[in-house]
């Protein structure tokens, strides 16, 4: 009996150990394929058609002479010296309005026409001093030949002399708020008074807004348009942190709209804001170098900087592909065997773009032709 029992235990112990043993090689290979798995998701592997179709060519890191180019992006703003905001010298009623929002205009326009009983006036009294002073310097000339010959006082020159000189400072003072509202004094004669005056342009620009109707009583002090002068316009570009130390004062910058990418404008940066806000980037202020109309306030802007260059291991374009915002290469490892390698990537021109931490992709053979195809065919066999 003893032996026996013996036995039967021996036997359960067996039947356990080997059930363990069996549990481990099951955890064992489950653990295997998955590795195995996560490592295929990253690899793909051609057939030779698939080969011949794809038509893949590789290269290898390269030391290229490269450029950095950093990319701005920005609105549209006017320098606050070249908004005016215009008004009529004296006031009157509004006759006509001779622009509408967005009007472009050239310096000297008229651009409103002001009617008033005050005008008619002012030219009066132009008119009427002109032929008092004339009379004045008659009595002075003829005070002077009297006095001379004492046959008048001195007192009477005196006061001959201060009438001359009062009606000739108020004649110049007529004759310059004339010259303020428009009027030519020296054609004016009692033929041609009027009772408008015209507001003329005070630069080439256009009109960002109309404040007054027709018919409209107006005050000197109120506003009739808002005028904006194109030569202020300057470009306010939002510079990354990590670019900030690149850009300086007096740079060249391209800049065009996203409507027309291929039409660029030339600019140079004339300010840096000394202050990195709360989404990590600066401001940087460019001004035109030569005024463009079709650029207007508002206007969303785009901009390019090239920076000096630099000797920098870099690969062609082509041979990196993004997914889910990062940036792969596929190496050849041989026997139609292709690896997507994540990878960092620096600065960037027309052709290549830097690659850094390059020394793990030394000697490697780098897809470059056929990359974004290997990216699809990962992508469907994970699928």
């Amino acid at each position: 009996m003893h032996f026996k029992k013996t036995s039967i235990y021996s036997l359960i112990t067996i039947a356990v150990l080997s059930s363990c043993s069996g549990k481990k090689e099951e955890e064992k290979t489950v653990y295997e394929n998955t590795k195995s798995s996560k490592n295929d998701q990253n690899i793909v592997h051609l057939s030779q058609q698939q080969l011949t179709t794809a038509g893949l060519t590789t290269t290898t890191l390269q030391n290229k002479n490269m450029l950095k180019l950093v990319r701005l992006n920005g609105k549209v703003n006017i320098a606050p010296s070249h908004i005016s905001l215009l008004s009529s010298i004296m006031g009157g009623h509004i006759k006509s309005i001779n622009v509408i929002n967005g009007s472009h205009f050239s310096k000297g326009q008229v651009l409103a026409v002001v009617e008033d009983p005050q005008f008619i006036q002012l030219q009066q009294d132009y008119l009427v001093t002109k032929a008092q002073l004339e009379s004045a310097r008659l009595n002075l000339n003829r005070q002077k030949d009297l006095n001379t010959s004492k046959a008048s006082s001195d007192k009477t020159l005196q006061t001959a002399q201060a009438d001359y000189s009062t009606l000739n400072a108020t004649l110049k003072g007529l004759e310059e708020k004339l010259r303020i509202i428009g009027i030519n004094a020296k054609g004016l004669n009692s033929g041609n008074i009027r009772s408008r005056i015209n507001v003329y342009a005070p630069f080439n620009g256009f009109v960002s807004k109309i404040s007054v109707s027709n018919g409209q009583y107006i005050n000197p002090s109120d506003t009739l348009f808002e005028l904006i002068n194109p030569a202020g316009l300057l470009l306010e570009l939002k510079v990354f942190e990590n670019d900030v130390n690149d850009l300086k004062i007096g740079q060249e910058i391209a800049v065009y709209t996203n409507q027309n990418p291929d039409k660029k404008s030339n600019a140079k940066i004339i300010s840096m804001v000394p202050n990195i806000e709360n989404g990590g980037s600066s401001i940087a202020i460019a001004k035109l170098s030569v005024p463009n109309s079709e650029y207007i306030m508002g206007m969303y802007m785009n901009a390019e900087v090239s920076i000096n260059s630099r000797y920098t291991l870099g690969l062609p374009n082509e041979a990196i592909v993004s997914f889910e915002n990062k940036n792969y290469v596929f190496e050849d490892m041989g026997k139609h065997t292709y690896k997507m390698i994540p990878v960092t990537t620096g600065i960037s021109d027309d052709q290549f773009t830097e690659i850094t931490k390059a020394d793990f992709f030394k000697n490697k053979k780098i897809v470059e032709k056929g990359a974004y195809s290997l990216l699809m065919m990962l992508k469907n066999k994970a699928e």
